[in-house]
This record gives C-alpha cells, sequence and structure tokens, in this order.
C-alpha cells in the first residue's frame, strides 16, 4: 500500500482523501482489511485522534465499514474523490476540552458560589432524565460544563468552552457521529460527573482538575471504543 506522509492544515480531510484515493486506483480493494490505526498513524505522520475523525468521514460516506473487535473494512462502494465536510471532528473537539476545562475546572474551585453547585445538581438531574429519553441528547451535559466554565468568571474561558460544545453541532462529522455512537450506548458518565460536583463543593482547584481529567479521559476511551478491534 503506498502510504506517504500527510503534510496540511485539515489533516483528517486529507487523510480520508488520500485513502479514497488508493481504493479509487485499485491499490486498496473492497473488503480488504486495513491497517490499524496505529499503523496507519505512523505511516501517514499524524495523530490517532486525526486517523480517528479520517476513518469516520469514510464510514459516514460509506466508504469502509468499521467493524468493533475486528476491524477497518473497504466496502463496495464507489469512493467519491473529495470528502466534503470540512467541519471539526469529534477527538479534536476532546483533546481541545482536555486542555481547557480541566484548568478551567481547578479555576473555577476557588471561585465557585453555592448557588452555581446548586444549578450544577440541576444539571445532573437533567443529565439522567436525557439518559432514559427515547431521544436521548447532550444538552445537560452542556449545560453542566458551560456552569462551570461561567463559575471561573472569566468571560474569556466561558465563551472558549462554550464554542468547543457549539462545534459539535456544526459538523455533520461529529453530530452524525455522536448520533450513531449514542445508539451504540455511550452516555454522558454520571458518576464522574458527581465527582466533579464533589471536588468543587469543596473547593478543592487539585481534585477539581483531577476529577475533570479523567472525566474527559474516559469519555474519549467511550467515544473511541467503536473503534477498538
Amino acid at each position: 500500500m503506498d502510504f506517504e506522509p500527510i503534510k496540511t492544515d485539515r489533516l483528517y480531510v486529507k487523510v480520508a482523501d488520500k485513502v479514497s484515493t488508493l481504493i479509487t486506483s485499485g491499490k486498496i480493494k473492497p473488503g480488504e482489511r486495513l491497517p490499524s490505526e496505529r499503523d496507519l498513524a505512523e505511516r501517514l505522520q499524524v495523530s490517532r485522534p486525526t486517523i480517528r475523525e479520517a476513518m469516520i468521514a469514510l464510514e459516514l460516506s460509506g466508504i469502509i465499514e468499521i467493524r468493533t473487535g475486528s476491524g477497518i473494512y473497504v466496502t463496495e462502494k464507489k469512493p467519491s474523490l473529495k470528502i466534503n465536510d470540512k467541519g471539526v471532528g469529534p477527538f479534536e473537539i476532546l483533546e481541545s476540552r482536555a486542555m481547557i476545562e480541566v484548568d478551567a475546572c481547578g479555576l473555577a474551585a476557588t471561585r465557585i458560589n453555592d448557588e452555581q453547585i446548586a444549578q450544577l445538581r440541576d444539571a445532573l438531574e437533567e443529565m439522567k432524565e436525557e439518559q432514559i429519553s427515547e431521544n436521548p441528547s447532550e444538552q445537560a451535559d452542556w449545560k453542566f460544563h458551560c456552569i462551570i466554565a461561567e463559575a471561573t468568571q472569566n468571560s474569556a474561558i466561558y465563551s472558549i468552552v462554550n464554542w468547543l460544545w457549539e462545534l459539535r453541532n456544526q459538523s455533520a462529522l461529529s453530530t452524525s457521529y455522536l448520533e450513531r455512537i449514542r445508539k451504540e450506548g455511550v452516555r454522558p458518565a454520571i458518576e464522574d460527573h458527581k465527582k466533579i460536583i464533589d471536588a468543587l463543593e469543596k473547593r478543592d482547584p487539585v481534585a477539581a482538575k483531577k476529577a475533570m481529567r479523567q472525566h474527559i479521559k474516559r469519555a474519549t476511551a467511550a467515544t473511541a471504543a467503536h473503534f477498538e478491534t
């Protein structure tokens, strides 16, 4: 297989186009299993989140099939030459959230008030209700994280956190994939959110950062479970 390093500012789209071209040219044939996520990342010299974004785009286009526990396979569908979705994928967003929200949670622990703690508990109850809904969403989860961002008393942090959540709704790649994994049973982790509230209520910035870091790490792992081979 003719895999070469990818260099571009929109990496996942270029990776998807590269794989699509290899399939079109016959260098990768229908039914053939693609190399592992790690192997692809090494060959193309991009991050594993970038590979995941590209594979999501190809799967949603019907070009490949991700068989959890088995691998990624080329389908019989003739690929288009270009992947048109220019939005931000779920793994890029999660990576960004890990950088921003962990420290924001630590700062919030030093500034949050009792009313905001109560708002977090209410959001958690809404999250529980959403999880048993016929059409589960993550609006309460979004609200939960924005309350924490607001508790930092820093409008720039709040704007960034809210924007990262808004990005999820601005890309067919993210919205389609997140809808798919919700149907597979992936939901916001209630226990993780409880631990975040407990740390914030104690006004413990170290514990708050740890709780948020573990939460986003687990959320990333749950989102990536679709790719497990």
